[in-house]
């Protein structure tokens, strides 16, 4: 899952899991993998040749050396490095606090967050109603809302239609640049 918005670009690492899941979710090959599959539709799709890739960790200062758990040690950090020998440029572990300012900054083309209030607060706070979910790594482009289904105001006339409309206007540049690199 890729959250699209703004200046920002945020993908999970884990979509809806309960905060007491998230660490034990965690593992090296798996964070592997999500960073080769958001770096392969950051080029071909999102028509970025050399795509920059922030990781956060999952702990209050990407856990500062250990102090605040070992995850960052134990699976992030391995996992970055081994995307970066795959030829992904990927950083951190970066301490989410203050890494998505910078994202905003255009320091980065997209950012790996570890659970999904991780990203999704700073991202709904930056673009809320224009943002998009984007499937990654399908054979075919698909987009949404970044919302969900808001059955609690379905018939009444007052939904913003603002998420949608980006989601389609996403779902056309998506496939332009796909069509343009020869997919």
């Amino acid at each position: 899952m890729l959250l699209v918005g703004g200046e920002l670009r945020v993908a999970l690492a884990t979509i809806h899991l309960a905060l007491r899941d998230v660490a034990s979710s965690l593992e090296t090959p798996g964070l592997i993998d999500v960073l080769g599959v958001l770096h392969g539709d950051l080029v071909r799709r999102f028509g970025i040749g050399a795509p920059r890739i922030a990781v956060c960790g999952l702990n209050p200062h990407a856990g500062e050396a250990g102090r605040f758990g070992d995850e960052e040690a134990r699976i992030i950090e391995p996992a970055v490095l081994a995307a970066r020998e795959h030829g992904i440029d990927a950083q951190g572990p970066f301490s989410a606090d203050s890494l998505f300012h910078q994202a905003v900054a255009g320091r980065y083309d997209a950012v790996l967050a570890m659970y999904h209030d991780q990203g999704l607060g700073p991202l709904k706070v930056h673009a809320f109603g224009r943002a998009v979910n984007v499937t990654l790594g399908l054979p075919l482009i698909r987009t949404s809302v970044d919302h969900g289904t808001a059955f609690d105001i379905a018939g009444k006339g007052s939904a913003d239609v603002g998420s949608m409309v980006q989601a389609i206007e996403l779902a056309a540049m998506l496939a332009e640049n796909e069509r343009s690199d020869g997919a």
